[in-house]
């Protein structure tokens, strides 16, 4: 089983954000200087054939000569069909690439290819060629590519699989945003060996086996979601402090799936707030 993105369906490229009205959602958290931003957008990162990945930067509107940023890429969930609207054109996630760049960052929002459950695997490595695009054109995007965080939403939890596994020198933090964190408990245990070695791979909870170092990370739990999402958030908490990692958690108890822009309320706009504190906290000690 996947998390679908049900909820944003219905809404094609060139369609009015009018037509639906969930994809025009914004945080329910702004900061000053959040209107005041450098956008670049429909960046190429990578191309082959008629397909191509973009990506959207979004930094302060003035920088010293020379001023390099951290980077944080913000992950969009899914699967979610091809033909719709790209997540960059979401009125979430073009509201934290501004929270980002008013935040003192470089906020990152691209297009990867999870349409269908059987995406991750490619999905996984779109994340990982966006990363190595921005490092590659550090200079032109005014990033330090030695202080990078990753923030995962909802079914793109598993999309972090690598980074943990891996623990590159350059990833100084990850936020996971009610994100799906494990599938091993959602896989039949009589499957396939090939299917359960996959579960494996992609379950971000089954990475931290052997974790003596890596980067910190922040959970935020919306109390009102799926039991499918939350029993992997917790199951993740739990391999977490077995091996003593270095781990945030904040529980919405009302939140639902995506509270950050669906509940207007005070612990919404706090947990957000949070998150963005401790990855300039993590990226600004490198």
């Amino acid at each position: 089983m996947m998390y679908s993105a049900a909820p944003w369906r219905g809404m094609k490229e060139g369609e009015s954000m009018a037509d639906a009205p969930n994809l025009g959602k914004r945080l329910v958290h702004r900061v000053d200087g959040m209107e005041r931003v450098a956008i670049r957008r429909d960046i190429p990162y990578w191309q082959d054939g008629g397909v191509k990945l973009l990506m959207d930067v979004y930094a302060p509107a003035e920088l010293p000569s020379g001023f390099r940023l951290p980077a944080l890429f913000f992950v969009h969930g899914g699967p979610i069909p091809a033909e719709m609207l790209s997540p960059r054109r979401w009125g979430v996630f073009e509201s934290y690439g501004a929270l980002a760049a008013a935040s003192g960052l470089v906020g990152v929002t691209f297009d990867h290819r999870l349409h269908d459950p059987g995406d991750y695997t490619r999905a996984q490595d779109d994340v990982r060629t966006a990363i190595g695009y921005v490092r590659e054109h550090a200079d032109e995007l005014r990033v330090d590519p030695e202080r990078i965080g990753i923030w995962v939403f909802s079914g793109g939890g598993p999309l972090l699989s690598w980074a943990l596994r891996e623990r590159p020198s350059y990833v100084g933090c990850l936020v996971a945003f009610y994100a799906l964190l494990d599938l091993r408990h959602v896989t039949p245990p009589n499957a396939d060996p090939a299917v359960l070695e996959r579960a494996k791979a992609l379950s971000p909870a089954a990475q931290l086996e052997g974790w003596l170092a890596g980067s910190p990370m922040f959970i935020a739990r919306a109390g009102r979601d799926s039991a499918t999402i939350n029993q992997s958030i917790d199951l993740f908490i739990r391999e977490a402090l077995t091996v003593n990692m270095q781990l945030d958690v904040a529980n919405h108890p009302e939140g639902e799936h995506a509270f950050d822009a669906r509940n207007d309320d005070d612990r919404s706009r706090e947990i957000i707030t949070r998150a963005i504190a401790f990855v300039q906290a993590r990226l600004s000690r490198r």
